[in-house]
């Protein structure tokens, strides 16, 4: 594959020897050399490290397909996320129209003993595709091909891979692994030598080599992110040795069934209390509003509103917003620089004992990063499986100056810079036990004091 393919031993032998994709789909779906190649790969374990929006979960559902028709087998997809979940049944679902094949979308059920929605599409002769988020309890219990989406970014990576694996004991079952790299410490790293899989890496470079119409130095001057750029789109594994938290930490906090676009009906309908951080930023830096609840022992995220460049009193707006709910019990405010403004309209309309405006010092700067550190090493913190919230929470560094004082920053990129990072860690803080001082309001006597009222 023009240089790209590591080929390797397969241990499950070849199956459909000289398959290839039927002609007519050629047509109805052009691909690039390096698409047709893992399409038409008959390995029946397959491990694809290929960039971002180089057209992996477009090539790897469509490969899936052609092969399930072929064999008559059901296909598992397996996501990080229900949203990315409902986004791969969409391109499968795609394709079966492009290629006129018949196709029923199934209404979504909820997977027996779980909270996870299970998406599903019936093709001819008895083939399913079934979508679900990853989780070790959705995996079990099924048995045909299997398609790891993204699987870097899957929590509880080892588990689900230890309730996987077993589905393609029968029938010779094929696997295909595909991620961008996120870290060394996962499952989809350590399969880079696990030699039962044939292996594919596709760097940025190499895509637009074979077709793909992308300016690479324009990617990589507007991400403006050296380490993000060689991981994203040049396949990196990149050490982990200075990160405040690790891809591994951070992985172990997500939770598939989460939404960061909760609508603020479903917040003001759910009963539980609410508690909110705002880190504030305008041109370059986004303002981040991180809304968190209790459940138990863990602070759970339930929306994440991120907003770039928008005016000032755009922003506002839809604090208020959120402010305006009821059950909004406290909200911790960057008030440093940009965020003075909106700091002070919110604490002025809302009132202090619920607005608290915090000024941002190198001291309150480590408290603050060391609650949210805490609460994702014991777990106590649950947070939706996004790529842009693990790289932004994975950007922030620990750096010692040569005097001794020990810096929490992150490089300025294309995807923030620590935004989401600092809003969660001040959602913590607003939902911790300091309450702030009391406050009293005078007012009128009862009427029931008055002379003659009974």
């Amino acid at each position: 594959m023009d240089g790209t393919e590591n080929n390797r031993a397969d241990v499950g032998g070849n199956r459909d020897d000289g398959w290839r994709l039927p002609a007519e789909a050629r047509a109805i779906v052009p691909l690039y050399p390096y698409q047709r190649a893992d399409v038409e790969s008959e390995r029946r374990f397959r491990w694809s490290c290929w960039a971002r929006q180089t057209g992996k979960s477009f090539t790897k559902s469509l490969r899936r397909i052609v092969r399930g028709l072929a064999r008559r087998r059901t296909q598992l997809f397996l996501s990080a996320g229900e949203r990315q979940s409902r986004e791969l049944m969409i391109k499968a679902r795609q394709h079966c129209q492009a290629m006129r094949i018949a196709a029923e979308l199934l209404e979504p059920g909820i997977v027996a003993g779980t909270r996870f929605k299970q998406l599903e599409i019936e093709l001819p002769g008895g083939v399913r595709i079934i979508g679900l988020p990853a989780n070790p309890e959705t995996v079990r219990g099924f048995t045909g091909d299997v398609f790891l989406d993204e699987f870097a970014m899957h929590a509880d990576d080892r588990q689900i891979w230890a309730a996987m694996f077993p589905t393609l004991l029968r029938d010779n079952g094929e696997l295909d692994v595909a991620s961008t790299p996120m870290g060394v410490d996962n499952v989809f790293a350590k399969l880079r030598d696990n030699e039962a899989f044939e292996h594919s890496t596709v760097t940025l470079p190499d895509a637009v080599a074979q077709g793909l119409n992308v300016d690479v130095e324009e990617i990589r001057r507007g991400l403006g992110d050296d380490e993000l750029f060689r991981q994203e789109f040049l396949c990196e594994f990149l050490d982990e040795a200075t990160a405040y938290l690790t891809y591994e930490q951070i992985a172990a906090c997500e939770d598939a069934a989460l939404d960061k676009d909760t609508p603020l009906v479903e917040l003001a309908k759910a009963g539980e209390e609410l508690f909110t951080g705002v880190d504030v930023g305008r041109r370059h830096d986004f303002t981040v509003i991180w809304v968190v609840s209790r459940r138990g022992d863990a602070q759970v995220t339930r929306c994440v509103i991120e907003m770039r460049g928008e005016p000032f009193r755009e922003q506002y707006a839809r604090l208020r917003r959120i402010l305006e709910l009821r059950n909004l019990r406290r909200c911790c405010i960057d008030a440093g620089g940009l965020g003075m403004q909106l700091a002070e309209s919110a604490a002025e309309d809302f009132g202090r004992h619920r607005v608290e405006p915090v000024v941002f010092t190198a001291a309150l700067k480590s408290q603050l990063a060391g609650r949210l550190r805490i609460a994702v090493e014991d777990r106590a913190i649950r947070i939706p499986v996004d790529t842009a919230i693990r790289n932004d929470w994975h950007a922030v560094r620990r750096t010692v100056s040569e005097a001794g004082h020990v810096r929490l920053d992150a490089s300025r990129g294309a995807g923030g810079h620590g935004d989401r990072f600092w809003a969660a860690a001040l959602a913590l803080h607003a939902a911790g036990d300091s309450c702030g001082p009391a406050e009293a309001i005078r007012g009128r006597p009862l009427r029931y004091a008055r002379p003659g009222i009974w």
